[in-house]
């Protein structure tokens, strides 16, 4: 994975057309990524091409993730009522059901995937739902994409786990230059240990630490994801940080 470029490692997003039902995707490995056939198959794609890698899992169908409906943690969040309101991004989107999610009257989404692939597919199912004038998706690089506002909130899940760990460092300057100096940031953190390359690589609470904590941010919340998926009850921690005020000097 080292001759990957900074384009070709982001957007670790997901499909529905790949191994059948959503549950049966998920359960394939069960919580051990490596052990999923399409994982390998992912790999494969990213390593060989990593320019287009990632269009080509697409339109090949071979993108596991993606549940056919939004993280369930998005919509418990939402009906909490404790999200920030104003303009919140999901990096790294895929078909963007998390976006749609999140998206109301009182919170424009923006859909950031470095897939034009994905970002079609997603623009196609999503642009007649009842809530489309407040949301928006994007094919760009993040790291990148200069957009003409700041966030309210970001919602981060399987995107910072899908980068090279080189990258890390340069994702949390990313986020910190896209959020607002009283914007949240929410890690869906996937926990995985036991990975030879990637992606997804291994990823822990740590390694988010490292990178947050020097730049400013605070964890207000790291608790267990209690309505995770069944294959992955137990592997999450969703982590809810805010950015001081006055961030430290580097």
């Amino acid at each position: 994975m080292h001759a990957l470029s900074r384009i070709g490692r982001v957007g670790f997003a997901s499909s529905r057309a790949l191994l059948g039902s959503p549950a049966a995707r998920m359960s394939a490995g069960a919580g051990d990524p490596s052990k999923n056939p399409a994982v390998g198959r992912l790999r494969e794609l990213v390593q060989l091409d990593s320019a287009v890698g990632w269009d080509k899992s697409w339109e090949a169908g071979i993108t596991p993730w993606d549940l056919g409906k939004p993280t369930p943690i998005v919509e418990h969040l939402v009906n909490s009522g404790t999200l920030p309101k104003g303009r919140a991004l999901v990096p790294g989107c895929g078909t963007g059901y998390d976006v749609v999610a999140l998206a109301s009257p009182d919170r424009f989404v923006v859909g950031l995937d470095v897939s034009s692939v994905a970002v079609e597919k997603a623009k196609q199912w999503s642009s007649s739902l009842p809530n489309a004038d407040y949301f928006a998706f994007v094919a760009d690089d993040f790291f990148n994409w200069k957009p003409s506002e700041q966030f309210d909130l970001i919602f981060d899940y399987t995107f910072f786990c899908a980068l090279d760990p080189s990258l890390r460092l340069a994702w949390a300057e990313t986020v910190s230059g896209l959020l607002k100096p009283d914007g949240e940031l929410i890690t869906l953190i996937y926990l995985i240990s036991d990975q030879e390359g990637g992606p997804p690589y291994n990823n822990t609470v740590t390694d988010y630490q490292k990178v947050l904590e020097p730049l400013g941010f605070k964890a207000l919340l790291m608790e267990d994801n209690e309505v995770a998926i069944k294959p992955r009850k137990g592997r999450e921690k969703l982590g809810r940080w805010k950015r001081c005020q006055h961030r430290p000097s580097l």
